[in-house]
């Protein structure tokens, strides 16, 4: 899959119900690696959405969305985050229709 680039995205919410709100907006854009950090692999497009999407949420006065680009998912993208202790599996690309 050529376009996609490895994001890291962390967030800290204040209120409940906005951290309720993000997290289910971001298990439609990535996968969860530990509380409030997900890994996404996201077209250009799809980080301009997922921005948008966050942005709506927060309260730009209380709220903070941490959004680090990794560069290209081609190649070795595990190497770039060390874990220690539990690994989580491999992500799986599945086909999404638009």
């Amino acid at each position: 899959m050529t376009g996609l680039n490895f994001y890291l995205v962390s967030y800290d919410i204040s209120d409940p119900k906005r951290l309720r709100e993000v997290y289910r907006t971001m298990k439609g854009f990535g996968r969860g690696l530990h509380y409030s950090v997900f890994r996404c692999d996201l077209t250009s497009q799809g980080v301009v959405e997922l921005q948008a999407s966050l942005d709506k949420i927060i309260n730009h006065n209380q709220d903070r969305v941490m959004i680090v680009d990794l560069g290209p998912v081609e190649g070795s993208t595990e190497k770039r985050i060390i874990f220690l202790g539990r690994h989580l599996p491999a992500m799986t690309r599945e086909a999404v229709i638009v």
